[in-house]
């Protein structure tokens, strides 16, 4: 008996000093393999491995809650049998209507020392890794906090990345940050990131030899604040962080609270050799939770004409929105939005007449808000109105009487669990009038999209508004769009309202027109505003007005053609019988790219859209010619193209 008693005494310090046997989950196709265990101080740890090739070891696992420490001294009870995950779903706007996610699914059950339970959920697809914490329970065991996240991310000596710093909280302009406006760092090192206090925004792109690694994360709900990464320059670690105190409502959380059960969002590590794997992948959305709205019918995504970009505060009056509204029928458009002081310079009485007026003209009013409550100092009006459920609700019953279809809701306080709660709030306030929305000044989606339909997209990026506020902008403007498609679009929805042909006052915009041309196809987004106002619109082809009034929001199919982060990319995207090739160079020298004669095999009718002679005029040719080798298309300095291809 007694020498039983010392072998079930070694086996269980054996297991809480990490000795248990590595736990093994691959992707359905094989080729994606996860492997767990514990390490010496009681931490799980995970390495991942893509065709036998070690892509990244030593990234950690745990949470600390104030009343349980889940981040070392783990014992693994059991592991749940592998199943297989299958989810086909429909998307109303995006890279792909219809997907489908296939993963291989396992669950790691934990215990602290105290004996207290966590579990680990692991899904593994054939592109990516992806997690989640899961406390079990019931609500008598009452609110519990996490106080911090130990999930880290370990990636190789020379490493490179491009990633998004984010703002002190309360920086910029009336303390608007963070608000995902900055500018990417292109191709670093790793090891000589600076120190950044608030962290780095998801998604995150990587390069490690011949692997590609995107870190992100999704399904967040009203239990969980938005995080980030943080990293210590002295290592080539990135672990989750949580938002800084300023993040939050008045007197709202900040971390993360809930009762139990408790499920934290999915964390995200795409992988593969392939960079057009990552760019066609859907795991933002794959994870994310299905619609929980009960009716869809009125989310109708579209194009929208916008003035205040080139026009700015005093374009909003009822002439220019009726020329505007007038514009978006000519081109087809679905929308038009009526930005800032629109309550002071247009009033309701009259916002209702041209409400009524764009219904006439098949084009519907969206209108702006400023979400700030006492977190910022921002002027612009209408202010205050969705702090709360009763104003909200008092205000978008008055919207609905007078004919809106959305409402463009911005300046948000930052990523704490108030704030995110705040945001979804909105969403499905908005839902039950059957409103749109778009939020500016704001987080990243994070597949809330998918959660709620009627959210069509969020800025969340230093877009095409920064063009024409300052010329060290538009300088960067080639690079900085060329890094998107690959990081802050490569999963969510993002306004960045692309396409401009004219000239923007005081700035020299160093873009072509072919370029900011196909920017329509490259970009994703629920609701397109476009820059370009109608004169400019009126200068260009005929040929180009006629592209930009059919190119949806919602594609059947999204391919990677060619590209590389930070010099160009191209992309191709269907919608059912048409195939439009988008392409950017985002460098001071020319490009050649090659565009595959696969795609020309049942070509009908080509048009290719490419620059002139100087970077405002234009090359339009047409071809009803079946190629049966590649198209090659030789792009200058910030440069584009696009190519519309209706098959049979």
């Amino acid at each position: 008996m007694k020498q039983l008693l010392s072998v079930l005494m070694f086996l269980s310090c054996s297991l809480a000093a990490g000795k248990t046997e590595e736990q093994r989950i691959k992707s359905p196709d094989g080729s994606l393999e996860v492997v767990l265990s514990l390490n010496k101080a009681g931490t799980p740890e995970f390495r991942i491995l893509l065709k036998g090739d070690l892509v990244m070891e030593g990234n950690r696992l745990g949470l600390v809650r104030e009343d349980a420490d889940f981040s070392k001294d783990l014992q693994l009870t059991s592991v749940s049998g592998g199943e297989t995950v299958e989810d086909r779903y429909t998307m109303l706007h995006g890279k792909k209507r219809h997907a489908l996610y296939r993963a291989n699914k396992k669950i790691f059950h934990f215990k602290n020392r105290n004996g207290t339970e966590l579990d680990i959920m692991f899904q593994i697809s054939d592109d990516g890794v992806a997690f989640r914490y899961f406390f079990p329970g019931s609500a008598a065991d009452g609110v519990k906090h996490i106080s911090g996240e130990l999930t880290s991310f370990n990636v190789p000596e020379g490493t490179r990345t491009w990633i998004q710093p984010i703002a002190e909280a309360k920086s910029g302009w009336n303390a608007t940050n963070p608000s995902y406006e900055e500018h990417y760092y292109h191709d670093v090192a790793v090891s000589v990131l600076p120190d950044s206090k608030p962290g780095w925004a998801f998604p995150a792109l990587f390069r490690s030899g011949n692997h590609w690694i995107a870190l992100s994360e999704t399904a967040p709900d009203r239990n969980y604040c938005g995080s980030r990464l943080l990293h210590d320059s002295s290592s080539s670690t990135f672990r989750i962080g949580f938002p800084m105190d300023a993040e939050r409502m008045p007197g709202g959380a900040l971390k993360p609270k809930s009762s139990l059960p408790w499920v934290t969002p999915w964390r995200i590590v795409a992988v593969s050799d392939n960079l057009g794997t990552l760019v066609e992948s859907t795991l933002g959305t794959d994870l994310a939770k299905p619609s929980v709205l009960s009716d869809v019918s009125f989310v109708k995504p579209g194009r929208s004409s916008w003035s205040w970009v080139l026009l700015k505060d005093d374009s909003t009056i009822a002439p220019v929105q009726k020329k505007f509204i007038d514009y978006a029928s000519g081109m087809g458009w679905e929308y038009c939005l009526i930005d800032a002081f629109w309550d002071d310079k247009i009033g309701y009485e009259t916002l209702g007449e041209l409400c009524g007026y764009a219904a006439s003209k098949n084009v519907g009013v969206i209108v702006w808000y400023n979400s700030a409550g006492s977190w910022n100092t921002t002027p612009l009006t209408p202010r205050d109105k969705m702090l709360t459920r009763e104003s909200r609700e008092a205000e978008f019953g008055r919207l609905v009487s007078l004919g809106v279809k959305g409402v463009k809701v911005d300046f948000f306080g930052g990523d704490g669990q108030s704030v995110m709660t705040y945001y979804q709030d909105i969403f499905e306030d908005a839902a039950r009038y059957g409103l749109l929305v778009n939020c500016h000044g704001s987080t990243v989606a994070r597949g809330w999209q998918r959660t709620y339909p009627n959210l069509l997209t969020m800025e969340a990026i230093k877009g095409f508004e920064f063009v024409t506020f300052d010329q060290t902008n538009a300088d960067k403007q080639a690079s900085h769009c060329t890094v998107i498609p690959f990081t802050r679009n490569l999963f969510d929805p993002m306004d960045f309202t692309p396409v401009c042909f004219s000239e923007v006052p005081n700035i020299n915009r160093t873009t072509t027109n072919s370029f900011e041309l196909a920017l329509a196809v490259l970009f994703l987004s629920g609701l397109q505003h476009y820059a370009e106002v109608p004169e400019g619109m009126a200068n260009v082809p005929g040929e180009v007005r006629q592209v930009l009034r059919e190119i949806p929001v919602l594609w059947d199919d999204s391919r990677f053609l060619d590209g590389y982060p930070g010099r160009y990319a191209v992309i191709a995207r269907k919608k059912e019988k048409s195939w439009y090739i988008a392409g950017i160079n985002g460098e001071l020298r020319e490009r050649v790219v090659s565009i595959p004669p696969d795609f020309f095999s049942n070509a009908e009718g080509t048009i290719l859209i490419t620059s002139g002679p100087d970077n405002r005029s234009w090359e339009v040719s047409r071809t009803g010619v079946r190629m049966e080798r590649a198209l090659d298309i030789l792009l200058k300095p910030n440069d584009g193209f696009l190519i519309h291809i209706k098959v049979n």
